[in-house]
């Protein structure tokens, strides 16, 4: 039985393609081959190709282990750091609904 390919909206897709370019593009510029950041982040080379072309099948670790295995592990911080609607919202005391209480059993 083949796993359920993920549907992402367009926009989403384009942003995790652009992901996997810059990350390609990242191997380049160190001269890296595809093999050595494979073995580096203990994935195959085709998985690397699949992350290279911002494919959404492949788990989030793997992503990870290639940003690790160029250095560039601590980029993933910087993903929703600036939260400007967060903040915006915190600012403007918007409120939580609260829970309902809990039934009584009655016994």
């Amino acid at each position: 039985m083949k796993k359920a390919k993920p549907v992402l909206l367009p926009k989403a897709q384009r942003i995790l393609t652009e992901l996997g370019v810059n990350i390609k593009l990242a191997r380049l510029r160190r001269r890296f081959s595809s093999e050595l950041v494979a073995e580096r982040a203990n994935i195959t080379r085709v998985t690397l190709l699949s992350i290279e072309k911002g494919a959404p099948t492949v788990a989030m670790g793997n992503y990870m282990q290639v940003l690790f295995a160029l250095g560039l592990e601590k980029d993933l911080l910087n993903v929703a750091s600036d939260d400007v609607l967060g903040r915006k919202l915190a600012d403007a005391k918007l409120l939580v609904k609260q829970r309902a209480p809990k039934k009584s059993s009655g016994k």
